[in-house]
């Protein structure tokens, strides 16, 4: 990070800090108004680990039974901040038990102990607006048995906290954490006596956030779908308080929610989670479902291209692909080199997927879970098909990747088609990468092709460069498939059909033509639940590109012989909260 970037991160910390110990001195009378019903959705097995002292946040275990929250030394900075954001509440309201709610009232009126006073880490406008949303919902569930003065230093904080935020909203940053702070200020502005006067002009800038950010796809910049999904819960929720308090949602704000619901049916898949590209995950369990169904919105697009994601969907079977060039700018401090990566669901099983994001790994874990050799993708001699490059705010953008991405999506005769290409191999070694998918009707296979072509006069000379630097050996490259934890496979012994098994008990084959050579090899499922990275395998393809056009077909298919379908009954969809 240069001095330049520190500057302005350094200053709005300050001023965060000079806010909060002002408002700290207020002393705000308030009380409920009214309460929007809790529509967060928390974890039951979560809330009994921690209310049994495990506290699994941002990849980190901490094992300290009978421990009050706040005496645990977070490991690094996203552990404090699950900490100071108060998501957890969901989980200990999930529980409902007199464990978890000891520990629900103890930990809160400790930080308002310790912190209050607008100390530590958690006055930013994005935690304190999730953090009055946990409150505020959660109300009932913290204040039961509670006396006067405990009561009373509830709502003081709560009083401090909307007037830090009404007054330090706008330094947070565009997408997830300013609509963070805007749902957070609506909320308190509803349901705090005294806090009226902060509902109108939240809603106004919740209303031109909405123009700003969600495009007319129903996406946001970063491309990413969970994050996708979270911004659309936060409208869902401020859309129903307003008007169970008798206000409506301006025009921008409600017509984001009827574009964004289409958009996220298009990136969930045939299991109900949603894809992973750019940084997201699975979703939290229930979320996705439960959004859709607060919102209202019926619309759905089952094979069409959304925030640059295009879906197949047949019978049981989804697939969804990256088919556009990766977020840029600000947005790309989380991009994944994935262009045209695809992810393959079968009913309740996660088949064909990319390794996910490292994020809650570490930093190296991280990097190499934004390249593309982590996604189901085509790689050039094991270069990604955009790089990592300057940092912004201690994070790395991605650059230099694919600029046209040309697809299609249409009906065939027995099916749907997928067709697209990119250039992010042009520069380095003047080939296209085109792939094509198709879908059957039944959702029992998928016909497909890789090619690698030289088109123009400009790109043969850098083909011809690149395969000098070979000795004329060929551009090596790899078509990868990272396969689910869950699924079994094998490679039969002359190297060209790959048999997997589901945990349904289905059973799909990899086919290919023998020109490339196919093999195991190990890889990767990072799921943020997790407490490191599960073991896996992928199957790899390897050739080399001679000439300045190279095809490689192969096939998904299960077998003619399999059932249309099989009963599913093991559980299946979520991810355990903390595994090895």
């Amino acid at each position: 990070m240069t001095h330049s970037e520190k500057l302005p991160a350094r200053w709005a910390r300050f001023l965060n800090r000079i806010a909060a110990r002002r408002v700290a001195m207020s002393r705000p009378a308030t009380a409920l108004l009214s309460q929007p019903e809790p529509r967060t959705i928390g974890s039951f097995a979560r809330g009994r680990q921690l209310s049994a002292g495990n506290f699994v946040f941002a990849g980190h275990l901490l094992q300290q039974p009978d421990t009050n929250m706040w005496d645990l030394k977070a490991p690094d900075a996203g552990f404090a901040e699950e900490l100071q954001g108060f998501g957890w509440l969901d989980d200990l309201a999930a529980a409902g038990d007199a464990p978890a709610r000891i520990c629900a009232q103890d930990w809160l009126w400790r930080w308002i102990t310790l912190y209050g006073a607008g100390r530590g880490p958690g006055w930013t406008p994005d935690l304190a607006g999730r953090r009055l949303i946990r409150w505020i919902n959660h109300a009932i569930f913290l204040l039961n048995g509670q006396d006067q003065s405990a009561s009373q230093a509830f709502y003081r904080s709560l009083g401090q906290q909307t007037i830090f935020l009404g007054r330090r909203w706008k330094a947070s940053r565009p997408g997830l954490p300013r609509f963070e702070a805007l749902t957070g200020l609506i909320y308190a502005g509803l349901s705090l006596e005294g806090m009226e006067d902060h509902v109108a002009p939240a809603v106004a800038a919740l209303d031109r956030e909405c123009a700003s950010q969600i495009s007319d796809q129903g996406g946001l910049p970063t491309r990413n779908p969970e994050e996708l999904l979270e911004v659309f819960t936060l409208l869902t929720w401020a859309a129903l308080a307003l008007a169970e308090t008798g206000h409506s949602p301006r025009d921008a704000h409600w017509q984001a929610i009827e574009r964004i619901a289409p958009t996220l049916r298009t990136l969930r898949h045939a299991d109900g989670a949603l894809a992973r590209f750019h940084g997201g995950g699975r979703g939290l369990e229930g979320r996705l479902d439960n959004a859709l169904a607060t919102s209202g919105v019926k619309g759905s697009q089952p094979n069409g291209l959304s925030m640059g994601f295009a879906r197949l969907s047949a019978g049981r079977t989804s697939v969804i692909i990256d088919a556009a060039p990766p977020p840029r700018g600000k947005a790309a401090t989380d991009a994944h080199a994935s262009t045209l990566a695809f992810e393959l669901t079968s009913g309740r099983r996660s088949l064909i997927v990319n390794c996910g994001s490292g994020a809650s790994f570490g930093q190296d874990w991280r990097r190499a879970g934004r390249a593309t050799p982590s996604h189901s993708a085509v790689v050039l001699a094991d270069q990604s098909s955009a790089k990592l490059g300057e940092r912004l705010q201690d994070r790395e953008l991605l650059q230099e990747g694919p600029r046209k991405v040309p697809i299609q999506v249409s009906q065939v005769q027995d099916g749907v088609r997928f067709e697209g290409g990119h250039d992010g191999y042009v520069r380095n070694f003047g080939l296209t990468h085109v792939r094509k998918l198709e879908l059957t009707l039944d959702g029992r296979a998928m016909a497909a092709e890789d090619m690698l072509l030289a088109l123009t006069d400009s790109d043969k000379q850098r083909f011809d460069k690149a395969l000098d630097n070979t000795a004329l050996e060929g551009v090596p490259f790899d078509i990868r498939f990272h396969l689910h934890p869950d699924v079994d496979v094998s490679v039969d012994m002359g190297g060209t059909v790959a048999s997997m098994a589901l945990m349904s008990g289905e059973i799909w084959l990899l086919r290919v033509d023998g020109r490339v050579e196919m093999a195991l090899e190990p890889s990767v499922y990072l799921e943020k639940s997790r407490l490191k990275p599960r073991a896996t395998k992928q199957i790899v393809l390897s050739g080399r590109a001679i000439e300045y056009a190279t095809r490689v077909r192969w096939s998904l298919a299960k077998p003619q012989d399999s059932p249309v379908a099989l009963r599913d009954l093991a559980q299946g969809g979520s991810e355990p909260m903390a595994g090895a």
